[in-house]
């Protein structure tokens, strides 16, 4: 299978080795667009692209970019969208019902959520949606197997609308235990910061799915504490209370469990091992490039033909 696979130029998530994953496993022409080229898609498709070289040609550029040239991005055959921020379709922001809305205008498009439970609903509104999770760089994040001085931790952004709940859930927390919140450069620092972590929190709160931190954690040998996100999604992920995961609804229940672990440290270790063995054999990028390309490989739906009107819309990127 040939596929043409167009990501992001700029982007602060590191995430060449996922691009990586998928190369691995098809004939894959990769483009990185700039940020002019994706708010220009038509005029880069006309000087640089042949779509008929193409069996599948896939999108996982910014969302913004995307929702202003659905007219012509509903011309491209064989379309694929990647997409790691659905979520916000469900959850109170700017982006609320605005993936259902973009998704309506060419309905034959496959999309590979990272939610199992966002892919559901949106197949349940009429969509070919597909669960593939996020993950982890298996080349820049491990377990380093090195003493763990940060008791509590958490290790990111809060300052979007969309990480409002994240934001509250840690202030609350922090208010009862000694909890660090920091940000790191992503790379050798982040992955330094992970292994000093032996319980690292987790509070996707709201957004019914699981962010890249949390395997990130896992896979560096922390104890994650996770915002729990219901049945569905954990049995996707083969999440497991006090296996390979601690889940946590409220403050009162994340610090009774914490204590538990406090005085059993043979459990907490059993934990941490089996979250990031859990993390190394499913959710490395390398992993989920082979499964990307699994999910590429059925037949899309057909496409209808454009009308002259359709066309004419398209041509003049309206």
């Amino acid at each position: 299978m040939k596929v043409l696979f167009l990501v992001q130029k700029e982007q602060r998530a590191i995430l060449d080795r996922l691009y990586e994953g998928v190369a691995a496993h098809c004939e894959c022409d990769l483009r990185w667009l700039t940020s002019d080229e994706q708010r220009h898609l038509r005029r880069y498709f006309r000087q640089h692209v042949d779509v008929s070289k193409y069996d599948r040609i896939v999108f996982f550029l910014r969302f913004k970019q995307e929702i202003r040239q659905a007219s012509f991005i509903r011309t491209v055959p064989n379309l694929v969208i990647l997409e790691h921020d659905a979520y916000q379709n469900y959850i109170p922001c700017k982006y609320t019902g605005q993936f259902s809305a973009h998704y309506r205008k060419m309905p034959w498009v496959r999309v590979l959520s990272s939610g199992f439970v966002v892919s559901d609903r949106l197949r349940s509104e009429g969509f070919d949606a597909v669960f593939v999770p996020k993950g982890y760089d298996q080349t820049l994040l491990s377990d380093q197997r090195r003493e763990r001085d940060i008791e509590l931790a958490f290790v990111g952004s809060t300052n979007s609308v969309a990480y409002s709940g994240r934001k509250a859930l840690l202030d609350e927390l922090g208010q009862v235990e000694n909890l660090v919140v920091t940000r790191t450069k992503s790379g050798e620092e982040y992955c330094n910061t992970l292994n000093r972590i032996r319980f690292f929190v987790s509070a996707d709160v709201g957004m019914g799915e699981y962010m890249i931190k949390n395997f990130e954690a896992m896979a560096c040998g922390c104890v994650l504490f996770a915002y729990d996100q219901g049945e569905a999604e954990n049995r996707a992920l083969g999440l497991q209370d006090m296996d390979n995961v601690v889940f946590y609804r409220d403050i009162p229940q994340l610090q009774a469990k914490l204590a538990m672990l406090r005085q059993d440290q043979d459990l907490a270790a059993r934990i941490a091992v089996n979250g990031r063995n859990l993390a190394v054999s499913q959710f490395s990028f390398e992993a989920i490039g082979a499964r990307i390309v699994r999910e590429l490989e059925p037949a899309l739906r057909p496409q209808p033909p454009m009308s002259g009107f359709q066309k004419l819309r398209a041509a003049l990127g309206i």
